[in-house]
């Protein structure tokens, strides 16, 4: 059984970042089950009211748009 799909949410610091530059630093650090498949820029995260990044709203997000 495949497991789920691995997607990364930036916020780029350096605007002059790649999709490319990030998945190679990822193929070089992670393992493969954690290697993104798909990589979305955003302006910022959505968060919580002590900062923690709200991953389901992420998620929801993802799979409705």
């Amino acid at each position: 059984a495949m497991g789920e799909a691995v997607k990364l949410f930036v916020v780029r610091e350096d605007p002059s970042v790649t999709e490319e530059q990030i998945m190679e630093i990822c193929n070089r650090e992670l393992t493969h089950y954690k290697r993104p498949t798909q990589i979305e820029f955003r302006e910022s995260l959505p968060k919580n009211n002590v900062g923690k990044i709200l991953r389901r709203v992420l998620r929801d997000e993802s799979q409705s748009g």
